[in-house]
């Protein structure tokens, strides 16, 4: 699928992923410190070479190690799992940390996932903690929603509530999840209403 333009320097892909069945969206934020992409999947050649991936969750090692990056960004929890299926993580990340181009790491309640703030398209970048109104398991008619509690582990739907609560504090206007369709206005509300 061709690149979308989402805002300014900020663009999304989507690609067929053969175990979820689906296509799934990647994303591309240009920065002052270079391309970076979120949870890259057959990055389209049209893309210039990535200096930064970013990856939200350890299922979501897709294209990272082939994309040539000199800089793999992941969760310290997912590390050593993304290093075992050879994607060489070279900077691990927890919240509060702020990355090339300011954008800014936010724990979830699900153990090595984080969610990316990219204060300048106003848009959270989002793995599975989150999922859109066509995305599995089950297609809905609100924008946004949770994952499955089976997905969380030792957590509880009321956990990553509570740990997704303080992205309602930004001034979202964009909710970009891999699953599903993206929310690209009024994020915020998207967002207070999955919580809810």
């Amino acid at each position: 699928m061709p690149l979308e333009q989402l805002a300014p320097r900020l663009r999304r892909w989507t690609a067929w992923h053969e175990e979820w069945k689906q296509d799934v969206g990647s994303l591309a934020v240009a920065t002052g410190d270079g391309l970076v992409l979120v949870d890259p999947l057959d990055p389209p050649p049209v893309l210039p070479r990535a200096e930064h991936v970013l990856i939200t969750v350890f299922w979501h090692v897709r294209s990272a190690s082939t994309v040539g990056a000199e800089h793999v960004w992941a969760p310290v929890a997912a590390a050593q799992r993304l290093r075992n299926r050879g994607v060489e993580v070279t900077d691990a990340v927890r919240g509060g940390d702020v990355l090339p181009g300011g954008i800014e790491v936010f724990e979830t309640a699900r153990n090595g996932e984080v969610v990316y703030w990219l204060p300048e398209q106003g848009a959270l970048a989002v793995g599975d903690v989150l999922l859109g109104a066509t995305s599995k398991p089950r297609p809905i008619d609100e924008p946004l929603r949770l994952c499955p509690a089976a997905w969380l582990g030792d957590a509880s739907l009321d956990d990553l509530r509570d740990s997704l609560r303080p992205l309602l504090d930004l001034p979202v206007e964009r909710v970009l999840v891999s699953h599903g369709d993206p929310v690209l206005a009024d994020g915020r509300a998207a967002l207070e209403a999955a919580l809810a």
